[in-house]
């Protein structure tokens, strides 16, 4: 219906049904979702009166709407609702704790075109677990949960001569807006080197480089990093894993001496970079796939950032990915990744071999590699949220790394361990829960995962869990493929030619 400039006063006296007031704020991003989900409850329930300040959205069909309502309007409708509905801004939820309602919040979502970023989930999130909002993401939970408050109002009205009064709401909302505020610095440009305050001897490197079964490329990989253009000592690390170490490879001549040594702790990838991030006795240390070759300029660039920004704790940079007789670069066009990036998007442009890390960041800081995943599957991207945690990630955006991928590489057919290792990520990281694309993204993943291994029901439940997360989220639509009987290797070597994964 068209809107109603007399609605916001919340006072026509005569109407004796409950009132429940959604506002979307003054924000210029449309919020049609909300709207739309409003109207559609509106529809379904005749005997509630529903009033929507639509801002910039269309406004509703079957409910009473308003574009805007002036803070006495808004204030008086508040007071009169039975129960009021905001959007994730921080100033309307106050108004409405203020007037005595514990609010029913929708956050806006970035991806939908409804804000300019990820805030309002994070802050309404926060908000649900403090337990002073009631979180909806859905147009069904939304439903229920005004049938709810409707039913049992108690439960959605606060108490303001308990101490919940203006005061105390907004000192905890301003707690909960502090600690959510990004402090990360925004993406920012890679220093030149000729303005390096370099003074004393390059500092030492340590390589930590896992090894099974493969002497030839292992041998190729070693010379790769012997060939570094670098001025400083590099001491390669070979740790064997399932496998008895080659002693013809150690020596100890000149800037560059190679040591071997046994897998001492967990077997496997993790434990077998940890035994040589144990063993390193410099302050930076990077990694190396056994099979990968570093460019010779790789090491020069991380360091010289390393040098220029004393806080970085990490540095990557781009690859070049080798599959079959195809080459294909993946370059991240960014310098700077915060962990809501890599909840966002695994970027797979990160890939280990290119690796350089502040020791004690690991060490003394957010702990070594997890050897807890099973099957070590992801274990380099789980490194790389936690160091991301800890502070940003800087990359530098040139290949400086030569990737091969194999036709059957380890994990290519252990469907079930990824699947398992997956679902494990999601549960020790409850912040995909704030990121629709990321939580869509893994549990596509999970999906193709369990499609591959045959188990139709879960890669149903998966596929669903996507699409209702994000319907656009590729991954879904190739694990519905996968289970009604395209093979797996067909699409994993279509995305690897193209230097992707799925």
């Amino acid at each position: 219906m068209t809107d109603n400039p007399a609605a916001g006063s919340g006072g026509d006296h005569s109407d004796r049904r409950p009132l429940v007031l959604v506002t979307v704020g003054t924000d210029h991003h449309p919020f049609t979702r909300l709207v739309d989900w409003a109207d559609a409850y509106a529809a379904a329930n005749p005997d509630v009166r529903m009033l929507v300040q639509h801002g910039t959205s269309a406004g509703p069909i079957v409910a009473e709407g308003a574009a805007y309502l002036d803070g006495d309007r808004l204030r008086a409708a508040m007071r009169a609702a039975a129960v009021v509905v905001t959007h994730g801004g921080p100033a309307t939820i106050s108004e409405a704790r203020r007037a005595g309602h514990l609010p029913v919040t929708v956050a806006r979502d970035p991806e939908l075109g409804e804000h300019v970023d990820d805030h309002q989930i994070r802050f309404v999130a926060r908000l649900d677990d403090a337990a002073m909002v009631r979180s909806c993401a859905t147009a069904q939970q939304l439903g229920a949960t005004l049938d709810k408050a409707l039913a049992q109002p108690d439960e959605f009205r606060i108490d303001l001569a308990t101490g919940d009064g203006p005061a105390e709401v907004a000192r905890r909302v301003g707690d909960l807006i502090d600690l959510l505020t990004p402090v990360a610095p925004r993406d920012r440009p890679i220093p030149e080197p000729a303005r390096l305050p370099f003074g004393g001897a390059w500092p030492e490197v340590t390589v930590v480089v896992p090894t099974r079964d493969r002497p030839e490329l292992l041998r190729r990989t070693l010379r790769s990093i012997a060939a570094q253009d670098y001025a400083g000592t590099i001491t390669t690390l070979v740790v064997y894993d399932h496998d008895d170490p080659d002693p013809s490879l150690a020596h100890d001549e000149g800037d560059r001496p190679v040591q071997v040594l046994a897998n001492t702790l967990s077997p496997g990838l993790a434990g077998a970079r940890n035994t040589g991030i144990l063993a390193a006795g410099t302050e930076l240390v990077a990694f190396c796939d056994d099979d990968d070759i570093w460019l010779p300029g790789k090491l020069r660039a991380q360091v010289e950032l390393m040098r220029a920004e004393p806080a970085t704790e990490m540095v990557c940079c781009g690859i070049r990915v080798v599959y079959d007789r195809s080459e294909a670069e993946r370059v991240l066009d960014r310098t700077t990744i915060t962990f809501a990036d890599l909840l966002r998007s695994r970027l797979t442009e990160l890939h280990p071999s290119t690796f350089l890390i502040r020791r004690a960041a690991l060490v003394d800081g957010c702990g070594a590699v997890s050897e807890e995943i099973p099957g070590g599957y992801g274990e380099d991207y789980e490194l790389l949220l936690r160091m991301a945690r800890r502070a940003p990630i800087r990359n530098i955006p040139e290949a400086e790394v030569r990737v091969l991928w194999h036709r059957r590489s380890f994990f290519s057919a252990r469907w079930q361990t990824i699947s398992a290792a997956l679902r494990w990520l999601l549960a020790e990281y409850p912040e995909f829960r704030l990121s629709r694309r990321g939580y869509a993204r893994v549990a596509g993943q999970i999906a193709f995962a369990e499609a591959a291994a045959g188990r139709r029901g879960a890669a149903l439940e998966w596929t669903l869990a996507t699409l209702r997360s994000r319907p656009a989220e590729g991954r879904a639509y190739l694990a519905v493929a996968v289970a009604c009987g395209l093979p797996s290797a067909l699409v994993l070597q279509a995305l690897h030619r193209r230097g992707k994964g799925i």
